[in-house]
């Protein structure tokens, strides 16, 4: 099990959007759906378009599941449990995320 390690500042991600970071080795897609502190993480690889894009996904809300659209081929991600919504044999790991002293802080 690894610690948590530092991604960046809050103030990197722009409300409403998404960031990439290096944690572990692993591209890591951070987004921050609205100005309030609150941060999700989730693995930036794409699995169904086979490459690392998820961080430049749109959110959006999808029957009032907090959501990133593939920019490939737009499949819906759970920002909370990676879970595809249009095919439940796919989903994205979720990692934890801490937000401190306006510092984001990602276990992965």
């Amino acid at each position: 099990m690894s610690d948590f390690q530092k991604a960046c500042l809050i103030d990197d991600i722009d409300a409403g959007t998404g960031v990439c970071a290096l944690i572990s080795n692993k591209q890591v897609a951070l987004f921050r759906p609205t100005k309030e502190a609150k941060v999700f993480a989730i693995d930036n690889f794409d699995p169904v378009g086979k490459a690392n894009v998820l961080s430049r996904g749109l959110i959006a809300d999808v029957k009032q599941t907090l959501t990133v659209a593939s920019p490939l081929y737009k499949q819906h991600y759970d920002l909370a449990t990676g879970q595809c919504l249009e095919d439940d044999s796919i989903s994205v790991p979720v990692y934890e995320v801490k937000v401190e002293n306006n510092e984001v802080w990602v276990k992965a």
